[in-house]
């Protein structure tokens, strides 16, 4: 219904009705009396009323593959009611005159752009353009043919294999040319091998276009046994990341050390993925899935569990919020230096830190040994080699700063306000600082070092500097004296670390009397004050996938040899953890530990 308004008081209605009785009243609009006259006239509503037509939703451009399917769609309005034409590089198809056009198997001829024709009595409009691409069907080609094995019996045997081609790719594996039941993935396993399972394996791919049949791979069963197959004594974990961020899947496996690796993505091969770990970089949600490691040896094989990854958009990434030292203070150069990164790609402005040494606050939590008189100076290192002092501090002395900027971080109360533990609140530029702990008085002892992100709550963006890397180098001990460096990542995604123990690589650097094995172990700190062990190394073994990420993180490169240096590179999630580094063999000396933010 229309009112039409006119200059005068005289009014009048528009409206469209459907048969039926219907009664009009004729009132003063305040309330006044007097003649007046009362018109109903019919009248044609198409011609008075005919709107020409409007595509308020255009046909989108479609990618199929040969054989599948595809749909335009359009939306028009007008009046009366607008018709349809659908047309392909402008010549009408025959019968599409719906709203949607519907293509049931696509073939390379139908490529091209449709757009489509809306009609009434006022006019007619047509769409934008919409393309239809159409690949062409691709015969499957094996890629990477299955590998004969060697197992012994009562263990499992797997064979898998990477195929190419137009999917969905469909798999029949064959033994001695007979196909097996069930088996029809990229993998297969034989289990509980038998010396009746000895024999031929193939494997056929097929899709619409074709079909291919791999080389033969051959079972051979010990039936006395030889050697041990590997046991995964470790499981890759499920990760949910931030997009663009880096994740490492890992498994640690017992028995035989020629073991070698195939990590999968959705039961499909990943290529070049023959490590003991798996290490995505810039992931997306199109990495989304499970990852599993298949582990072999001339024993046998096993395949490990499955592990989900999970890439999502958050403004709360995984990222280091806390980093800590633990080690013994010594005199000279032997203090404690603590070095940290303020950062982050495509990060800018200021980031608020709350730096603490804690000798005497140590004693409450059952450390003996303590640093009675902890100095702490903050210095900021400058590009030209040189160090520039920011702060100093020698007894906090209550400061309420400190004490409100510890509890909004977390950190554990310091309950004695005339104690000579030391802190310093302090906002720093993107950059690299060391804090420098050493006894006032020139003695010695235990104390901590810890450094907090002290960004307000709700004040973190994507753009805001943060912890980006830990350091500390210290003389390592035995017993309640091992370097223990402790970090904690925050927000709701997990974040992958670097973390490396150096003995022998700082040699070349001057330093002497280093650890010479040193061994490292990380830790998950429980709620309920216990820890449980996550991974250990001694002697990085010169990894190439290792190497890599400490070179893409800035950390100064251990060459490729073997050394007895260590290192983990692992994806975790929110929680607190410490990376433990000692002599292996029960020996002390200088070591450095490191971890870094891989992003």
């Amino acid at each position: 219904m229309v009112a039409l308004q006119t200059g005068s008081a005289d009014c009048a209605l528009l409206v469209t009705l459907a048969p039926g009785s219907y009664i009009a009243l004729v009132s003063g609009g305040g309330g006044e009396t007097g003649v007046a006259m009362l018109e109903i006239s019919e009248i044609d509503q198409w011609r008075s009323m005919a709107v020409a037509p409007t595509i308020l939703g255009q046909p989108q451009s479609l990618n199929v593959n040969q054989g599948q399917s595809a749909a335009f769609n359009a939306v028009a309005v007008g009046l009366p009611t607008p018709t349809y034409q659908w047309k392909l590089n402008g010549v009408d198809i025959a019968g599409a005159t719906g709203s949607t056009l519907n293509i049931t198997d696509a073939q390379p001829s139908m490529a091209g752009n449709y757009t489509v024709v809306a009609t009434n009595a006022s006019g007619s409009v047509t769409s934008s353009t919409a393309a239809l691409t159409v690949n062409p069907e691709v015969t499957p080609a094996i890629v990477t043919q299955p590998i004969s094995e060697t197992t012994n019996a009562g263990v499992i045997a797997t064979f898998w294999t990477l195929a190419t081609g137009t999917p969905p790719l469909s798999y029949q594996w064959f033994f001695n040319g007979t196909a097996i039941a069930g088996a029809t993935s990229a993998i297969y396993a034989v289990p509980n091998t038998e010396l009746s399972s000895a024999g031929a394996y193939t494997v056929t791919v097929s899709n619409f276009a074709g079909k291919v049949t791999s080389s033969v791979a051959t079972l051979t069963v010990n039936a006395s046994g030889t050697g041990t197959a590997p046991v995964i004594t470790q499981q890759p974990s499920s990760q949910t990341i931030a997009s663009g961020g880096t994740v490492a899947f890992s498994t640690t496996v017992s028995g035989s050390a020629n073991s070698t690796y195939q990590w999968f993505w959705n039961d499909t091969a990943i290529s070049g993925a023959t490590d003991s770990l798996c290490i995505l970089s810039d992931s997306t949600s199109a990495n989304n899935g499970s990852y599993t490691c298949l582990v072999m040896n001339a024993a046998g094989s096993i395949m490990s569990a499955p592990a989900t990854l999970n890439v999502v958009q958050t403004s709360e990434p995984g990222r280091l919020i806390n980093i800590s030292c633990r080690a013994s203070v010594g005199a000279n150069a032997n203090i404690l230096i603590a070095g940290f990164v303020v950062g982050g790609s495509g990060n800018y402005g200021q980031e608020s830190v709350l730096v603490r040494a804690s000798g005497p606050a140590l004693i409450p939590l059952g450390v003996s040994g303590t640093l009675p008189d902890p100095q702490l100076q903050l210095y900021q290192s400058n590009s030209n080699g040189t160090s520039t002092l920011l702060g100093t501090n020698d007894g906090w002395a209550g400061n309420t700063l400190v004490s409100s900027t510890a509890t909004s971080v977390g950190a554990f109360a310091w309950t004695v306000a005339t104690s000579h533990d030391s802190a310093l609140v302090q906002t720093l530029s993107p950059g690299p600082y060391t804090a420098q702990i050493a006894g006032a008085s020139g003695d010695t002892g235990v104390a901590l070092a810890e450094v907090y992100d002290a960004t307000p709550a709700n004040a973190y963006t994507l753009a805001s500097p943060r912890l980006i890397n830990l350091s500390a180098r210290v003389q390592v001990g035995t017993g309640g004296n091992v370097l223990i460096a402790g970090f904690v990542i925050g927000g709701s995604t997990s974040k992958t670390v670097l973390i490396r123990a150096s003995g022998p690589a700082l040699k070349p650097f001057g330093v002497t009397g280093t650890l010479p094995d040193p061994e490292l172990q990380l830790y998950h700190s429980n709620s309920n004050g216990t820890s449980t062990l996550l991974g250990t190394n001694t002697g990085w073994g010169g990894d190439v996938q290792i190497a890599t990420e400490a070179a893409s993180v800035g950390a100064f490169s251990w060459g490729t040899s073997a050394t007895s240096d260590s290192a983990l590179l692992v994806t975790l999630p929110p929680g607190a953890y410490t990376a433990q580094v000692s002599g292996a063999s029960g020996d002390t000396g200088i070591a450095l530990v490191e971890v870094y933010e891989v992003p």
